[in-house]
Formats: structure tokens, sequence, C-alpha cells
């Protein structure tokens, strides 16, 4: 694995050998656990209450860029301390398949502000896709009247007052040449060479490349053909290209497609990477994979202190038989109702406690709105003076500031329902079990962390504080390798490294 360490400290007080101390602790970590450092990223003087950190935000931003596994930070109050924020960049990092690992709190946070991480993140994945669903009506109902739905409008074209797509006179022109070109022999280069050279520009102002002549080469909207996700509407939209043209430009496409790269297998998805532990030193558990003597590739997770020859004597463990024992036992979980209630309840509890504002804010609301209604039964009985009035226009002004500070408190921490906690198991259970993705939503929502030891697999878990703990006599098949570990290491880190 490739990894950073994230480093920060809050006040202006504190000295340099703190971040020095952060650093020394956290490459510890990494060696210990066979994680290659490629940077470091340092914020001085800045709060983990805010996300408003330079270096904080340039390590997300870095992150898109796939070029590390996992952020290691000395503590998890180092990352963020504010619960909202940690599970908006926590969820940012992990779409970008990074991880946040604490190198002194190897099992992490307590088990409900995990949960409720969780199930903030489902909260926002649920109103997305809601909002998702909201704009895809929307948007097929243009497509039904073949109307323009958004995005870059193609070389050639323009877009009238209804949203309908008309041929633009002046680049349409260039569209003809270059499917004729094509069509007579000429390569794509030479195409973007030539509309480059007319000073022909894409819809955001940009010279042409190759990309973007191929898609305009191969788009069958140029033929009239109106496309948005399923919806194919024949004469949709003008046509610039004869279909003639366009087919055997089609045809040449096809005959000059490059054969197909040299088979490469498909990265092989460890789920249990950054949760399985070695129950002997206390490492992580590294997925590897190797060639046996007859040919035949294992897959297997192995200590990382073992195999860096640093005193560990831990054998490996088979990839398939410890993955399906853990999802064996998360699916069971999953299916329990008593759990999802004890879950429920844990998470709204400490809902209530961690938001204190809103119940604040909501009190004051309340005094307030209490203090306008005595005023106005005064006046019922006949009490009215300026002052009256005048109190009255305050009250009813703070009335309004307070609906507001609630309003933007709920924006930014979001309440959580029973009812909502329930529809996300019932997704959860919903999930096709089968597939990769799913089960590793699961093994990320229940599993915290866990411990192979010589005879047992030990859990501490999201969902209850303390730890589970399984036998090796109550799982099926054998944890070991046939006739030993395979001599020849093929891949490291879920496939990511050839040797």
């Amino acid at each position: 694995m490739t990894g950073i360490i994230y480093a920060r400290y809050s006040d202006n007080n504190q000295r340099e050998e703190s971040i020095e101390g952060q650093l020394r602790e956290c490459r510890a970590y990494a060696e210990k656990n066979g994680i290659t450092i490629l940077s470091t990223y340092i914020d001085r003087a800045f709060s983990a209450k805010t996300d408003n950190r330079p270096e904080f935000q340039r390590m997300i931003k870095d992150s898109a860029k796939h070029l590390f596994d996992v952020v290691i930070v000395w503590k998890l109050d180092r990352f963020a301390r504010n619960r909202y924020d940690s599970a908006h960049y926590k969820a940012a990092l992990r779409k970008n398949g990074v991880k946040v690992l604490s190198a002194t709190e190897p099992i992490s946070e307590d088990s409900t502000g995990i949960l409720l991480e969780s199930l903030l993140e489902g909260y926002a994945e649920f109103y997305s896709a809601e909002l998702s669903e909201k704009v895809i009506r929307g948007m097929t109902e243009n497509a039904l009247k073949c109307q323009y739905n958004g995005g870059a409008i193609p070389l050639g074209y323009t877009v009238d007052e209804q949203k309908r797509f008309q041929v633009d006179p002046l680049t349409a022109p260039f569209v003809v040449e270059a499917f004729q070109m094509y069509d007579a022999g000429k390569t794509v280069k030479q195409i973007v060479d030539h509309l480059n050279s007319r000073n022909v520009h894409t819809f955001y102002g940009k010279g042409m490349n190759i990309n973007n002549v191929t898609i305009l080469l191969r788009s069958r909207k140029y033929i009239g053909e109106y496309h948005y996700r399923d919806i194919v509407v024949p004469n949709g939209v003008p046509a610039i290209v004869d279909e003639d043209v366009f087919n055997r430009v089609q045809e040449r496409f096809a005959k000059n497609k490059k054969a197909p790269a040299r088979f490469k297998a498909a990265e092989e998805l460890y789920l249990l990477t950054t949760k399985l532990f070695c129950g002997t030193c206390g490492a992580m558990l590294i997925g590897e994979s190797g060639t046996g003597r007859n040919g035949t590739t294992h897959r297997y997770y192995k200590c990382a202190s073992a195999k860096n020859k640093k005193g560990c004597k831990k054998k490996p463990v088979k990839k398939d038989w410890i993955e399906q024992a853990i999802l064996a036992w998360v699916t069971e979980r999953l299916f329990d109702d008593k759990i999802v209630q004890e879950i429920a309840d844990a998470v709204l509890d400490y809902q209530e406690r961690e938001n204190a504002a809103v119940p604040l804010l909501q009190g004051q609301l309340a005094e307030t709105q209490k203090s306008i209604d005595n005023i106005l039964n005064a006046i019922e009985q006949g009490v009215f003076t300026t002052s009256t009035k005048g109190r009255l226009e305050a009250l009813e002004a703070e009335v309004q500031v307070l609906q507001i500070k609630i309003a933007q408190e709920e924006i930014k921490r979001p309440r959580i329902t029973r009812e909502f906690i329930q529809f996300f198991f019932d997704k959860y259970r919903q999930m096709d079990l089968t597939t990769r993705e799913s089960q590793q939503r699961l093994v990320d929502q229940f599993v915290n962390a866990i411990f192979l030891q010589d005879d047992r697999i030990v859990f501490t878990c999201n969902y209850h504080e303390g730890t589970e703990t399984i036998l090796f006599s109550e799982i099926n098949g054998s944890d070991t390798l046939k006739g030993g570990e395979p001599r020849r290491q093929a891949q490291r880190c879920g496939g990511r490294t050839n040797h």
C-alpha cells in the first residue's frame, strides 16, 4: 500500500516538535504495516473544528489522482473534530479509494459515532439519488420532445429559444468536411490539424483534439438521431451528414480498431484491507497473491511484520476463507431485527447528545413565541402602546432570526429518524450480496477491526462496544494454504504491485 501523512496542530503556542512527534509515530506505524509514505500534508495553527485548512483541502483534492491508498493521522482528531465534516470528507476519500488510518488508535473512535457517520453518508446518498431521480424525470420530459438537456452543444448545432437543436450555418460545414476527410482515408490526427488550422473550437472555446474529433465522427446526432439514456428518436434533430457517408465512416472505424491489448487481469479486491490485524503483533494483514508449484494462483492475507521479517511468525490466511467467514458474520447481523433496533436506539440517543444547538434554539424560539402570545393577549384586552408595538415587532424579528438559524443548523446537521434507519437497513438487505461492491459496503458498515489469532477471529464492531469472537472450529473449511505459502509472489496489496 501507498500512503500519505496528515499532521496538524491548532494553537500558535504549540511548537514544531508537536508536528515532528506526529510524523515520527505515523512513519513508525507505516513501516510496521508495510505502507510506503509518498508525501506529508501539514497544517500549522489550524483547528480541526473547521475544514478551512489549506493542506487538508489539498490532500482531499490530491486523493482524486489515485496516487495513494491511505491517509495516516496521529489521532483521528487531527483529521476532524466535527462529526459531520468527518463523515463528509471520509466519504469523499472513500470515493477515491482512500481510507483514513490512525497511528495510535488501531480501533477507530466509538462504535455509535462510526455508525452515525455511515448513516449520514447514507442519508446524503439517499438525498442525492432522490434528487437525481427528479432531475432525470425532468430531463426525460425534455428528451421526449427532443429538446436540449444541457451540457456541451455539439459542433455544427445551435439551440433556439424553444431549446431545440438547429443547424449552425457557420460550423456545420466543418462537420461535413471531417466526415468526408475520414471517409477519403485521412487520419483523425490529420482532421484535428485541419480543423485547428481553420480556427475551429469546441463548445468550451478550446482547440480540437483527437478525443473530441473521434466523438464527433461517432455521434449519430449528425444523421438526425436524438439520444438521451434509453430514449432514441430518429429524425429528432436536423441531420448534417449523409447517412451513407456516416455508415462508411463507422465501417472504417471498425476496421481500424486496434487489436485488444494483451489480457490484463482485473485488480483483485481484498475486502479486509486496513480492517484485518495480526492477533500476535498487531500489524495489518496485507493482501497478496502468488503461484504454487502446480501453477495455481493463491490469494491470501499476510502479516506485514512477518512479510518484512520483523520477528512475527504469523502464517498467511487464505483470502476466500477469511472473507467468507467475515461476510457470513456480517450478513447474520444485517438480518437480525433486534440488532437493527439496538443500533437505531443508540444512534438516536447519540444524535441528541451530539447536537445540542437545535434544541437550544428551539427552546429560545418557544420562549419568544410565548412572549409574542402574551403581548397579543394584552392587545386583545385593550392594552396597546407605542412601546408594545415596538416590542412586538422586535420579537417577531427575533422569531425570524431563530427560524433561519434552526434551518441552517438542520441543513448542516440533518436529523436522522428511526424510520430512515430502518429504511437504510432495508436497502442493505435488498442489495445483491454476491457483488464485491455490496460486500465491501457491508464490511465497512459493520466491522471496525478484525484481529486474527491462531484459533479464533476477534471482532470490534461498529454497532456496540466490546468485541465478538468466532472460533476457527465453528467455520467450515481450512484457513491454511495447501502446500504452504507460494514460493513466487505475483502481486501485493490487492494486485497493485507485480514482482
